[in-house]
């Protein structure tokens, strides 16, 4: 069973290296591109929800008409 402080010790290497990989993204000349693509995945899935809601919204108003 690993101690607590060596859990400690890979969960602080983990948190650094993603600051790093995200440090990189952001400093490089792709970064215009990943927040493209992230903002279009946002708005995808906000899309997607807005019709669940708007499906669960019918659905409701049919029960209790």
């Amino acid at each position: 069973m690993a101690s607590n402080s060596s859990k400690a010790v890979v969960s602080f290497i983990v948190g650094a290296a993603v600051g790093v990989a995200v440090g990189y993204f952001l400093n490089s000349d792709k970064k215009d591109e990943l927040v493209d693509k992230l903002k279009y995945q946002a708005d995808k899935l906000k899309d997607k929800f807005k019709k669940q809601k708007e499906q669960y919204e019918d659905a409701l108003e049919n029960e209790l008409a």
